[in-house]
């Protein structure tokens, strides 16, 4: 690996650990906060409702691209970025600061929408957001939750390929609903051509590469789950007050999948992320709860029906 492509993975993979700390270390706080956002979080049919809502708002968003409405789009993503960082900030300042710093976030992302700030966006309302739905999803939920998503961005990526669509309609609206991985730090995304920097370019002569903030955002949710709702015994570290083993194995999981992710991105060709992340903090987290000592029942939020 040359030095501009290990700059790339070095930067991907400190987005990923920030969203993955920042979920677990906020969903006790937004737990106590009263944020959570569904009255039985142990209910699976959770999922089902929030996979529909995903499938809704891909579809919006292929129509709004379609009938040249990107400037809604923007708009839209912009405000949930302000929302999330809302979240974020009222648990931490008063309420008056956190509407100034979450405003601020959507003025920076309108006014100066350069990669460095679209990252930090996105690291921010992607730590809200895995926070939010680790406290709103028990382990059944959850983990039904990754592998419906895993299996659907496998379809929509090498099957109908709409993700693709989806995902060359957003890049140049310059919003975190991906996040921009430079490999050089010169480099600008205000005065890039986005479909010049990833179409019919050689891997080594490229200057970015983009990863959807999804696919941060879905691993953690297993991990922030993992914190909250395991009966493993928890042991904490700096920055962290409540972890267990699954937890950590779960973050663990995702970044072997992420590694690989990334070594075959790296060689040019878009791939489906979900099922390599996805299946990785998974697997970390199942084994996680196995070494914990927890039963396999248990570990699968089985126990309930049983």
């Amino acid at each position: 690996m040359n030095t501009r492509a290990l700059r790339g993975v070095l930067l991907a993979g400190l987005l990923f650990l920030v969203v993955h700390v920042g979920a677990i270390s906020l969903a006790p706080t937004f737990e106590a906060a009263g944020y959570q956002a569904v009255e039985n979080p142990q209910n699976p049919t959770n999922s089902a409702a929030y996979v529909g809502a995903i499938l809704v708002v891909t579809a919006l968003m292929l129509a709004a691209f379609k009938y040249d409405f990107d400037w809604a789009v923007r708009l839209v993503i912009v405000g949930s970025s302000a929302l999330l960082s809302w979240y974020v900030f009222s648990v931490y300042l008063p309420q008056i600061p956190a509407l100034a710093a979450s405003a601020l976030v959507a003025v920076a992302l309108l006014v100066y929408p350069e990669w460095y700030v679209i990252d930090s966006a996105g690291a921010l309302m992607g730590a809200g957001a895995a926070g939010l739905f680790g406290i709103s999803f028990g382990i059944l939920p959850a983990l039904i939750l990754l592998t419906v998503l895993a299996v659907y961005d496998a379809i929509s990526v090498y099957g109908t390929e709409h993700m693709l669509d989806l995902a060359e309609g957003v890049l140049d609206l310059n919003i975190p609903v991906v996040l921009v991985i430079p490999l050089e730090w010169s480099y600008s995304l205000l005065s890039e051509d986005v479909g010049d920097a990833t179409e019919g370019t050689e891997p080594e002569d490229r200057d970015v590469f983009f990863i959807g903030l999804g696919d941060a955002v879905m691993p953690a949710v297993m991990a922030a789950s993992a914190a909250r709702w395991s009966p493993a015994p928890a042991f904490g570290l700096p920055g962290v007050p409540a972890m267990g083993l699954p937890s950590l194995l779960s973050v663990v999981g995702m970044f072997v999948g992420l590694g690989i992710l990334l070594r075959m991105v790296l060689k040019g060709r878009p791939h489906a992320g979900l099922p390599l992340l996805n299946g990785g903090a998974i697997t970390g987290y199942l084994v996680g709860s196995l070494v914990a000592g927890v039963s396999l029942v248990e570990a699968l939020g089985l126990a309930p029906y049983l």
